[in-house]
């Protein structure tokens, strides 16, 4: 096991969007807008597009483009003529401008946002992962649990209720997921009763049953997971335990879905742990900020770099703004990543263990110009939140805990909205229940479930703890989903 300041540190880990490849459904207005701007730009950016109008030749698509638009916009001229109620104002896209079609597409009915409770899980978690798979339901496995180790489990949408799928083959806390193009769920490295972890596993929803898979070359924790355009699994950094210390890694490993195994590629220029890791559109992997640790330094970084899959060699970029660890990365519709908050490091005397404390700031890298700009201003400080890409293009940014570990702290209920078309920060309404370390899925229907997490932390004649665990769940309705 780790210090305290590390174990403190891990638990402040928010959910990182590596995992997370749910994507709401088009309606007819998106897909003329997806069929137009896929050749406009000469890219698809963050929209995905169907394969029937993605593989059309251009005339074709245009044709279908423009009947579907004039469907479009005649069904919201009849819904908003006179003699009917206003179903509510276009709502914005997260483009960089608007446009002619962007004016077309109606928007679903305007409702107060608002959370309501739904099913609770079996057993409390801490620190698990959520994985949406593609029949519409998600996992969350893994974590810490106060009752018999961690835990699988599967929510339903459809019943709002939880299934207890197969045991993972080894429970482990602070590991990687990631869905593969298959639809089974890769796990790999962490954390566990019996040391750190280079084992890894693939979970089949088909038949609810975990099997052994490959293990990666080097034990590591708080590294991080992406899937490639190609299929494979891009692991890397971490905390790696060579000795009495445990320090950063910079080593990362390819995992091949065809034939199990990894491969070592290319090392990062900087060793670092608690990073962020994001697929940019271009296919490259941008990995920015997190915690260095070695011999005789710990300390958050700036540092960015980006990974090219078809060299397996890493590049540096522009560094951040603001040194941080355990932030959250979202990659905006328009093809920039959000990083919000994360811990950074207090000034402390000579001699003194350095303190940490807890951003409030928000950043924009821009893949284009290699450029990173403050955006917006949460207004507080928040660790162990989750954020959560909205169907809409905003981002839902939850729970957490906001402000710093100084006797009893209570997980924070509050949440807010980023609004990319603005580059502003919104209050929306509270959480049923406050919570921290928790995970956060955006469903089909729009919708996003936050399960599990912490109560909050404290202190008492047995030194710092948690205050409790949770195991209920609740659903954030944005006022914009199909609901």
């Amino acid at each position: 096991m780790t210090d305290f300041d590390s174990f403190e540190r891990r638990l402040a880990v928010a959910l990182r969007s590596d995992a997370d490849l749910g994507v709401a459904p088009f309606d007819p207005a998106s897909i003329a807008l997806a069929a137009i701007q896929f050749d406009h730009t000469n890219q698809g950016r963050a929209l995905r597009v169907p394969r029937r109008i993605a593989t059309m030749n251009m005339p074709t698509r245009l044709a279908a483009a423009a009947v579907i638009a004039v469907f479009a916009v005649g069904g919201a001229s009849y819904l908003l003529r006179p003699s009917q109620p206003s179903v509510g104002a276009p709502s914005s896209t997260p483009s960089a401008s608007s446009s002619p079609i962007e004016s077309a597409i109606p928007s679903a009915s305007a409702r107060a946002a608002s959370w309501t409770a739904t099913g609770s899980m079996a057993k409390s978690q801490n620190g698990a992962v959520a994985v949406p798979l593609q029949d519409g339901r998600v996992l969350v496995v893994g974590g810490t649990s106060n009752v018999a180790g961690p835990a699988a489990e599967v929510y339903d949408p459809r019943t709002g209720a939880w299934t207890a799928t197969g045991p993972m083959v080894t429970p482990r806390w602070q590991f990687t997921a990631a869905r593969l193009l298959d639809g089974r769920v890769l796990v790999a490295t962490g954390d566990s009763d019996a040391g750190t972890l280079a084992s890894a596993e693939l979970y089949d929803p088909t038949t609810g049953k975990w099997t052994a898979t490959g293990s990666l070359g080097t034990d590591r924790y708080d590294a991080t997971a992406t899937l490639l355009p190609d299929g494979k699994v891009l692991v890397a950094g971490g905390t790696i335990v060579e000795h009495f210390f445990n320090p950063s890694g910079a080593t990362a490993e390819l995992y091949d879905p065809a034939t199990g195994s990894w491969t070592p590629t290319g090392s990062m220029h900087t060793a670092r742990s608690l990073h962020i890791a994001m697929l940019l559109p271009s296919g490259k992997v941008l990995v920015a900020g997190g915690w260095n640790q070695n011999d005789t330094l710990s300390y958050p970084l700036a540092s960015a770099e980006v990974y090219d899959p078809a060299t397996g060699t890493w590049a540096p970029v522009h560094d951040m703004l603001e040194a941080t660890s355990v932030q959250s990365a979202t990659l905006l519709a328009t093809g920039r990543v959000l990083v919000v908050g994360g811990t950074y490091e207090l000034p402390t005397p000579e001699f003194v263990s350095p303190f940490e404390g807890i951003a409030a700031t928000a950043e924009l890298y821009d893949p284009v110009s290699d450029a990173w700009t403050m955006t917006g201003d949460l207004g507080k400080t928040v660790r162990g939140y989750t954020a959560t890409l909205l169907s809409d293009g905003r981002v839902l940014v939850a729970g957490g805990m906001d402000r710093p570990w100084i006797g009893n702290v209570p997980a924070s209920a509050s949440a807010a909205v980023y609004d990319p078309s603005t580059g502003t920060w919104g209050a929306t309404s509270d959480m049923i229940e406050g919570r921290s370390d928790h995970t956060a899925t955006l469903l089909p229907d729009g919708m996003v479930l936050v399960a599990g997490g912490i109560i909050g932390l404290g202190e008492d004649d047995d030194g710092p703890g948690i205050l409790g665990l949770r195991s209920s769940a609740e659903l954030y309705d944005s006022g914009t989903g199909t609901r």
